[in-house]
């Protein structure tokens, strides 16, 4: 059993930053889970190109707003506390951040190794490591 608590993460390898987000990895492949489980924080106003074209992902807001934008269809939609989105296509997508922080609940499969950024692309590159 694991027990991992959010607070004894920030400040430590696990809280990874970058321009306009915050993720705290919960879950990591060496858990092995065979996903990752993150806390992410989108600061209020920011923008972000995403595209994760090695991973899926499902994200589950349970504070704060903003809304992310379908690439493919052009479509907006609203985010807030209760809102769940699944990137089930490697969408490309853009996240705001809406007039508060969002924090978001995000599970990536497959699991993310804990210092991946995004890439020009906005993607995360595909672990290659064995195990």
């Amino acid at each position: 059993m694991k027990i991992v608590r959010v607070q004894d993460i920030i400040g430590t390898e696990r809280e990874v930053t970058g321009p306009g987000w915050t993720s705290r990895r919960m879950l990591l492949k060496k858990d092995g889970m065979g996903f990752s489980f993150h806390e992410t924080i989108i600061p209020a106003g920011a923008e972000l190109n995403l595209w994760y074209k090695h991973h899926l992902e499902a994200v589950y807001c349970v504070a704060g707003n903003g809304s992310i934008l379908d690439k493919a269809t052009g479509e907006t939609h609203q985010i807030t506390d209760g809102t769940l989105y699944a990137l089930d296509k490697h969408d490309q997508h853009t996240l705001r951040g809406g007039t508060e922080d969002m924090r978001l609940i995000c599970a990536f499969n497959p699991p993310v190794t804990g210092r991946e950024v995004h890439d020009e692309d906005g993607a995360y590159l595909p672990d290659t490591s064995e195990g």
